[in-house]
């Protein structure tokens, strides 16, 4: 845990509790926003999806909130525009995405390699 609390001080974020689910007052008191400014940024940032629990409150999954801590740091500390940030975000997600895929892919050739080479 030491570890993790340094790292998040260092990159000027919030340590976020080891949690799968939050509601909006953790992630409003988590990320130092007002739930309203939680519920405009789900509408200018497609990568917050928060669901309705069986309470009708948001509950945001643990992604969500590191993306609003992203957001946050983005908008406040960097002074990002709301367009500015969400070009950094979804950039950020593309490139995770590719990065995930090229493993994958590479994977995938590594496999049907070894499997050939089985079958020879």
């Amino acid at each position: 845990m030491q570890n993790s609390a340094n790292s998040a001080a260092e990159s000027g974020l919030p340590e976020i509790p080891s949690k799968l689910v939050f509601r909006i007052g953790e992630v409003s008191r988590l990320a130092g926003v007002k739930p309203h400014v939680l519920r405009y940024w789900e509408t200018e940032f497609p990568s917050i999806a928060p669901r309705k629990g069986s309470t009708g409150q948001r509950v945001y999954r643990r992604r969500d909130v590191e993306t609003i801590c992203e957001i946050r740091h983005l908008l406040y500390n960097l002074r990002f525009t709301i367009e500015g940030a969400r070009k950094a975000i979804e950039s950020r997600h593309v490139n995770k995405e590719d990065k995930q895929s090229q493993t994958g892919v590479s994977g995938i050739r590594r496999e049907l390699l070894s499997i050939l080479d089985l079958l020879r």
